[in-house]
This record gives C-alpha cells, sequence and structure tokens, in this order.
C-alpha cells in the first residue's frame, strides 16, 4: 500500500508541475487575460466558468465525450529535442523527442482542420496543436497513428459503457449506429464523441460525403468545430479553458490537455502511421494496492497471575429501545422538478436571408405548479430544411436556465433558403414534451431604388447610349445586397409589357431582349447592361423592381439620326464654240 501510495504521490506532484509550467507559459505567450500568482498557479479570478457552482457555464454542453476516461500519462518536462533522422524516426516513441512524434495521417488532419477553421471561423484562432493535445490525452493519436490512407481507424475505438457504474448514465441515442451498443452509449474514435454529440457536431473532413467519428479527418474537424462554438477564442486563456472544460469537465483532464498543447507547441515533428507511442495510464485505471510483508511474530510474554475474582454487578433495568428515524430521501435536482416547457418569447419569429433575428427564441422551465426552475440546461436546436444558424455557425445550443427560470438562446442567423422552419427546445436529461418556435425566413427585399447619375439619358437612333444606367437598392435606408430585380423595356406606364420596339439590351448571341432579371451586388448597386437603339425614335420607359415592391422608372430618349445633306449636283462647264478653219 505505501508503495502504490508514494507512486501516486510522486505522480501528482509531476501532473501538478508539468501543470503549473503549462500555465506560466500561458500566461507568457498566449492570452493578455489570463491571471496567475507567482507560482504559475490559476487565481480564483481566472477560474473558467465551467468550474461554476451550476456545473457547466451558460452556453456549453454536457461534454463532447460525456466526461469518459482519458489518458493521464504526461509530456517529459523537458522541451522536445528536434526532430529526429529519417533512420530513428520509426523508433518507437519514448521520452524525449519520441513523444513529440505525430503519426503522418493524424498530424494532416489536424492542420487541415486548422486551416479550415481559419477560415470559417477566424476569431476562434484554432492551433493545430490543441487538436493533438486533445487526441494524445482521449486515444493516443489514434492509437500510435493505426489509420488507413484516408484516416480511418484500423479497428474501432470505444470508450466504456456509459452505464451509471462509475461513469455517465447516457442512454443509447444512436441504437448502436456508432458504438455498437443499443443499450448505452459509448464514446467514439479517435476523439472520442458521445453519438449524441455526434449527431450535430459531426464533420465531414475528408470530403468523401460522410461523417464518420472512427475517421481522424472528420473527427478532427468536428472537434475543432467544437471548441470554437460560441465565438470563444482560443488565443485567451479563459476562452481556451472553457473550451477544454466543455469538452470534458474536468480540471485534471485540462490540465492534462495544456501540459500536452504546450510540448507541442516547442517542437513535434511527422512519424509513420501506426509507430506512435500509444499512452498506457488512464483516468479510470484502478491497480490494488501490494500485500504487505508480514512482521515476524515476537517471543509470547508470560501471562500474569490470575487475581480475585470481583463480586458481580446487580443488572440495571433495561432501556427501551428508541424508534428508529424515517430517512429524509434526498432532495430532487432542478432538473428533476421540472414538469413542462413555456415560450419566454414570442413563438414565431421572421427575418430576411441573410439577416439576424431581431427576436430570440427563449423558453421557461415550469414545475407542474408553474414556479420556474434555475440552473436546468436547455437545448435549442435547429430542425428542418435550412441553413440558418446560431451565432458561430452551429445548429445546437445548450443554455442554463438563469435565476427566472428562462434560457435564452443566441441570436439566429437567417441562411439564404426561405421559408419556414423549426427551433426545438428540450430539457436535457429529461423526456419531456418538446417546444416548438416557427422560423421563417423571407426573400432579400429592397423598398426604395434610386438613380445614382442624374444625367439624361439619349441616344441616336440605330446607336448606344453613352451613358451607363445604375440604381441603388436599399431597405430601411441601407444598402439592399442580393436583392432580386426585374429590368423591362415597357411599352408605356400604362402598359407594363415588354416593348417590340426602341432601345434595347442584347444577349450571349447579340439578340435584342428588352426583360433581364439581376441581382444588387453587395453594396446594394445595380449596373445595366450596355443599351442600344433601333431606328426607331422617342421617348421610352425602362421600368426597375425589386422584391420588396421598390420601382424605380427611368426615361431613355432616342433621337432621330441627322438626314444626310445630299451633295451638290455637277456644273456643267461653258463650252466656246469650235473654231472653223479660215479661208486662206
Amino acid at each position: 500500500m505505501s508503495a502504490h501510495f508514494g507512486t501516486r504521490l510522486r505522480k501528482g506532484a509531476v501532473n501538478t508541475t508539468v501543470a503549473a509550467l503549462a500555465v506560466a507559459a500561458l500566461a507568457a505567450s498566449q492570452a493578455p487575460d489570463v491571471t496567475a500568482d507567482t507560482h504559475g498557479r490559476r487565481t480564483a479570478a481566472d477560474t473558467p466558468a465551467a468550474e461554476t457552482e451550476a456545473g457547466t457555464a451558460a452556453g456549453t454542453d454536457d461534454s463532447a465525450t460525456g466526461n469518459s476516461p482519458y489518458y493521464t500519462d504526461l509530456p517529459p518536462l523537458h522541451s522536445p529535442n528536434p526532430a529526429p533522422t529519417q533512420s530513428t524516426a520509426a523508433t518507437p516513441a519514448g521520452a524525449g523527442a519520441g513523444e513529440a512524434g505525430i503519426p503522418a495521417t493524424v498530424l494532416d488532419a489536424y492542420k487541415k482542420a486548422e486551416a479550415q477553421l481559419a477560415q470559417a471561423k477566424p476569431g476562434c484562432n484554432l492551433p493545430w496543436q490543441l487538436l493533438a493535445a486533445i487526441g494524445k490525452v482521449e486515444s493516443g493519436q489514434a492509437r500510435g497513428g493505426n489509420v488507413t490512407a484516408d484516416g480511418t481507424t484500423v479497428s474501432p475505438i470505444l470508450g466504456p459503457v456509459l452505464n451509471g457504474s462509475g461513469f455517465a448514465n447516457i442512454k443509447d441515442t444512436d441504437n448502436g449506429a456508432y458504438d455498437g451498443d443499443s443499450t448505452f452509449d459509448r464514446a467514439v474514435g479517435p476523439m472520442q464523441f458521445i453519438p449524441s454529440t455526434w449527431a450535430w457536431a459531426g464533420r465531414d473532413g475528408n470530403a468523401d460525403g460522410k461523417k464518420d467519428p472512427n475517421n481522424i479527418y472528420d473527427a478532427a474537424l468536428a472537434a475543432g468545430h467544437y471548441l470554437c462554438r460560441y465565438g470563444w477564442d482560443m488565443a485567451t486563456t479563459s476562452g481556451m479553458r472553457t473550451a477544454i472544460l466543455s469538452y470534458n469537465n474536468s480540471t485534471d483532464y485540462l490540465n492534462t490537455v495544456l501540459s500536452w498543447l504546450e510540448y507541442y507547441r516547442k517542437g513535434s515533428h511527422e512519424i509513420p502511421d501506426g509507430t506512435g507511442a500509444v499512452p498506457t495510464d488512464r483516468s479510470d485505471d484502478y491497480r490494488p494496492s501490494s500485500p504487505s510483508v508480514p512482521t515476524t511474530p515476537g517471543r509470547p510474554s508470560v501471562p500474569n497471575r490470575p487475581g480475585t475474582p470481583t463480586k458481580p454487578s446487580t443488572p440495571g433495568k433495561p432501556t427501551k429501545p428508541s424508534t428508529p428515524t424515517k430517512p429524509t430521501p434526498p432532495a430532487p435536482t432542478p432538473t428533476e422538478t421540472v414538469h413542462h416547457l413555456e415560450a419566454a418569447g414570442p413563438a414565431k419569429i421572421t427575418a430576411m436571408a441573410g439577416h439576424v433575428y431581431t427576436d430570440r427564441v427563449s423558453a421557461r422551465a415550469e414545475t407542474a405548479a408553474g414556479k420556474s426552475v434555475a440552473k436546468v440546461r436547455i437545448r435549442f436546436t435547429v430542425v428542418g430544411d435550412t441553413d440558418a444558424r446560431f451565432a458561430g455557425g452551429e445548429k445546437v445550443a445548450t443554455i442554463v436556465t438563469d435565476s427566472k427560470g428562462v434560457a435564452l438562446a443566441p441570436a439566429l442567423q437567417a441562411g439564404e433558403k426561405n421559408g419556414a422552419f423549426t427551433v426545438r427546445a428540450t430539457v436535457l436529461g429529461r423526456t419531456l414534451t418538446a417546444l416548438d418556435y416557427t422560423a421563417t425566413v423571407t426573400a432579400r427585399a429592397a423598398d426604395a431604388l434610386a438613380r445614382t447619375g442624374d444625367a439624361a439619358l439619349t441616344c441616336t437612333a440605330g446607336g448606344r447610349f453613352a451613358d451607363p444606367v445604375e440604381v441603388k437598392a436599399t431597405y430601411k435606408g441601407a444598402a439592399a445586397d442580393k436583392v432580386a430585380a426585374t429590368v423591362t423595356l415597357v411599352k408605356s406606364a400604362d402598359d407594363l409589357s415588354a416593348n417590340d420596339k426602341g432601345p434595347y439590351f442584347k444577349d450571349a448571341v447579340g439578340n435584342p431582349v428588352r426583360t433581364l432579371d439581376l441581382q444588387t451586388d453587395a453594396d446594394g448597386l445595380l449596373r445595366l447592361p450596355q443599351l442600344y437603339a433601333d431606328d426607331t425614335a422617342g421617348v421610352y420607359l425602362l421600368r426597375i423592381t425589386t422584391t420588396g415592391g421598390a420601382v424605380l422608372t427611368v426615361e431613355l430618349t432616342v433621337t432621330a439620326a441627322e438626314a444626310p445633306t445630299p451633295a451638290p449636283a455637277p456644273v456643267e462647264s461653258a463650252t466656246e464654240p469650235e473654231a472653223t478653219p479660215s479661208a486662206s
């Protein structure tokens, strides 16, 4: 027992030392908002929101992994050496440079995920080394890079059954599709996603048309998006810590990941697939203590001479046994007291395509008596054929109810698909009736059109207009971008059908056309193609209409071509009579 306890003490001391070094490095090189004491320990002012009394910060989900076990092996205390030579790259990894080796396909997946996140969510500032640190802790870099050429693990990587026996109790959510278990869920793949999280967080990282948690490209990209949801910034310590704790809500997990992050930041290199070091220590390990060595029995002592026995005392009157107290049942958790959800805001919301919804979806958790319940996790999910997303680009957001029992969903951004969809609110951990909100996306619109210039638009019959026609579309005073517009050269103000004479545009092959469907640009501008005139002089009308009802009529004038000046008739010169010869 003492030997085992000493091992645990030494391991704890190393963990504390490495974690302190990692925090100190973060404070020195990374984050403007880090708070640490002189020993590199974080202070109370810098405690992540995910470690508050509520257990999870507002906006965080339960965890990507269901708080499954993870590898606790720590990196060497010394910085990794430069990359080994080709002859030593395949050597099984040990301490030092070997631990800095990352299997080639796995490393490629992390770097590609970093590049894609830099485009999709530039404010997140996700470093690939963070994905590598999580991958190391979750699966030992896909079991040392034991993956196929496309990044799929050779055999499934499954966490323990989450049946409540030492772990979370998560009943089956995927009918065993990902984890092969139709009774309980298990964390799956190199980044250890539980099926219920993968259902909304899964990504296709290698463009093969599938979202596979056992594929390192898919899993790494999904992990990146998961860490970057809700606008968390990995360039700040608080943002990174909150994101890591949302992945697995354990301070020891946070410290282990930060240790590997700093180690990889100081140097790493590519090694062949299948040659990486596989960790051995897990957070759920239990090692029975070594039996103690029995002591040598000593020499027996000589018994004392017995004394004179004392007279027994008269027994007293027996006391009446006390009535056992009835055990007090444990108080229900806030989630267990919820009876239903009520809409705390409008049940129907509308926004124009590409715009943010003015109204936000909110739900209130209530008991059967209608009393509000605080500290309850409400999950909001975008359901239906839509490209609308919550802030941060996610379709799912989990929010903790406030002191009034209300959970306010993040701002919702309308996509480009017009029509209705549903935002569904459910209580995490319960099977209560969902609360549905109807959201509608309307087409982009303009309510006003105006020319950007005031020059008269004139042309000579048979020629082309010198000045282009350009208008600006606005909606409530702001530029209306990507708004559909129809341009028609009409017969008259009373007859809005297309004219059959006068000015015209040309199609791709040069034929005259008098109706066009166009779209405003990002600044709300609409620049019409070149206008031509046929041989018919007169005043014509060009009418522009947009979605939303904006109308503008522009006058075009075609003047008759000047008649050519006739050439003067040739004048015959007077001829003198021919002289007759004189008689001689």
